[in-house]
């Protein structure tokens, strides 16, 4: 019984339909990539109704950290020193009484932020608590016509 020898051929893979289809990946993921960027996400919050409010300067406690770290509070200049002790003397007239933190445009967070940790600790430094502390946003300050009058 004789063998019969085949020719053996060395395993290649063809790549010439492999480029094909890559190339064709390349297009359609250009294609889409466009396609997406100018639809995006089709959705809409509501916005919510202006609200004018006008707060009297015995309704809050209003703290304003100017550009340069110092503080406006109720409109007149006091230092860290003097902050906690003045906001007692107000909470004692009415424990809900808001105080309302904000900072100028140019005021750097660390000094909003020390402001803050000083009323944070009004518990630790001179025993009492501050239920109502409120920080209102850029949008809020400007757009809702949030004014105080002192």
């Amino acid at each position: 019984m004789e063998k019969i020898r085949r020719k053996r051929s060395e395993a290649s893979v063809f790549t010439g339909t492999m480029a094909d289809v890559s190339f064709l990946l390349v297009i359609f993921f250009m294609i889409t990539a466009a396609f997406s960027i100018s639809k995006g996400i089709d959705f809409s919050f509501d916005e919510p109704p202006p609200v004018e409010q006008q707060l009297e300067a015995w309704e809050a406690i209003d703290i304003l950290v100017q550009a340069d770290g110092s503080m406006l509070v109720d409109g007149e200049s006091l230092g860290m020193d003097e902050l906690l002790p003045y906001v007692w003397t107000k909470l004692k007239q009415d424990a809900e009484k808001p105080v309302i933190l904000r900072g100028e445009a140019q005021a750097t967070y660390g000094a909003v932020i020390h402001v803050l940790d000083e009323l944070r600790q009004s518990n630790d430094k001179m025993g009492f608590d501050i239920p109502n502390l409120a920080m209102p946003t850029f949008r809020e300050q400007h757009d809702y016509s949030l004014s105080f009058s002192f």
